[in-house]
This record gives structure tokens, C-alpha cells and sequence, in this order.
């Protein structure tokens, strides 16, 4: 793939919603086994994903964080008038609360503040925020590895409950994501993860075996796809339904 299409995906709204619409990705994978219906369509912004953005932006792009946090607004809930005001002014745009900000910043001081995630997060050949395309499956993807280091692909992670990490990362797609960048960026993966709650740390290296289940979800994704969407999709989407062995 030319240097060009990586050059463009660096940029965020050209990744997510211009050139990068072409390419399939994990997310796509999680919609469609999850909720097919909503494959290509645009996911609005909820607190979690505001704040998991923050948290990447300040951690690997802090100059950019800048700009996010500017928007926050100190008040208790979102159903004061001064909130609601606030972003009406933005066009509706859902924004964080300054008790919320500070949350993440904790997380990103809690992270930094450990010398072995420091020292991997910061080391000086890393690549901060680099794309990638390649075919998996017959099938073009995209990634966007948050670091790229010499030696592996590191990802950042926040959780709500890290004594289930190991279940959860299953269940929101982190085996398809660790299949589909390793085979993107010829690197094993490596998932750092901070509790939003408690702040505890945990480092996750992917097994074989949570490689091969990430792997057998694509295929399943695809399949979907395949039946559905493709240009030789046999099927419309209003005749899915799920069929299963209980």
C-alpha cells in the first residue's frame, strides 16, 4: 500500500470518516456480529468513548488534549442550564465535565507515574498514533496502532472493573483487535490498562489461544458481511436473525 493512503490516515477525521470508510476495521468486525443493522453507520458519542478519547489524546498527543479539556464544563450534571447552553453553542456536541476531566487526569498520572509503563510508553523510538493497511481474510483493513515500538504494538486501555479485564477484553473485541494489528503491523500486541475507578495498573500480553478466538471472530464478522453487505450480499439485513446452540 503507497505511503500516501498512511500519510492521509494519519488524520483522524480522514481515518474514521473519509478515506478510511473504504477499509474495513475491528470496529466493524464488533458491529457486525453484535448488531449488523448498524454496520456504516456513524456511532454517536457516549461519556465512556469521550473520555477513553481524552485519555489516548492526553497520553499520546497531549498538545492536542488541550483543546478538549478548553471545552469542559464545571458544573455537576448535564442537566443544569449552563451545560446544556454550553454545548448548544457547539451544535449539541456532547461535552466532558471538569470533575470528569480530572478523572482522567489522574489515570494519565497513575500510568506515567509507574516506571515500567513509563518507560514503555515514553521511550524515544516510539511511534505515536501510526495507521496501517494490509488484507486479512481476502479482506482490506485499517488499524491505528496507539504506539508503535520496536518491539510491539502497545494499546491503551481504560476498564471499569479490572479484576475482569481478562473476561471483558473478550467481550468488547481486544482478541480480534490483537489479531488484526499483529498481522497489520508484523508485531505482537500489548495492552495497557488502568481502572477508572480504582487506578489500578494491569499490562496484558495476548495468548495464542485469545489470538486464535480474535481470529475466528473476523472470519465470523466477515461472513456476516459477506452475506449481507458485500456486492455479492444474497441476502438484505432485515431477514438477519441470530441462530445459536444454547
Amino acid at each position: 500500500m503507497s505511503k500516501d493512503i498512511i500519510d492521509i490516515l494519519r488524520d483522524d477525521a480522514e481515518y474514521y470518516r473519509g478515506a478510511g470508510r473504504k477499509f474495513m476495521s475491528n470496529s466493524d468486525i464488533g458491529t457486525l456480529l453484535n448488531n449488523p443493522a448498524d454496520y456504516g453507520k456513524e456511532q454517536e458519542d457516549c461519556l465512556p468513548f469521550l473520555q477513553g478519547r481524552l485519555f489516548h489524546t492526553a497520553m499520546l498527543e497531549p498538545d492536542k488534549a488541550k483543546a478538549m479539556i478548553s471545552k469542559a464544563v464545571d458544573v455537576a450534571s448535564r442537566n443544569t442550564k449552563v451545560y446544556k447552553e454550553a454545548s448548544a453553542d457547539l451544535g449539541g456536541e456532547m461535552l466532558l465535565l471538569t470533575k470528569e476531566v480530572a478523572q482522567v487526569e489522574a489515570m494519565c498520572k497513575k500510568m506515567l507515574g509507574n516506571l515500567d509503563f513509563y518507560d514503555l510508553i515514553r521511550a524515544d523510538t516510539n511511534v505515536y498514533e501510526q495507521p496501517a493497511v494490509g488484507m486479512i481474510q481476502n479482506q482490506m483493513f485499517k488499524g491505528k496502532a496507539d504506539i508503535l515500538a520496536d518491539d510491539c504494538v502497545i494499546d491503551l486501555k481504560t476498564t471499569g472493573n479490572i479484576n475482569k479485564f481478562k473476561w471483558s477484553a473478550r467481550t468488547y473485541g481486544y482478541d480480534s483487535q490483537a489479531y488484526i494489528y499483529q498481522k497489520l503491523f508484523g508485531k505482537p500486541m500489548k495492552f495497557l490498562v488502568i481502572d477508572k475507578t480504582t487506578l489500578e495498573l494491569g499490562m496484558y500480553d495476548p495468548s495464542s489461544e485469545f489470538l486464535t478466538q480474535g481470529m475466528d471472530r473476523v472470519e465470523q464478522g466477515l461472513d456476516v458481511w459477506s452475506k449481507f453487505y458485500s456486492p455479492e450480499a444474497t441476502h438484505s439485513i432485515d431477514t438477519y436473525y441470530r441462530y445459536d446452540t444454547l
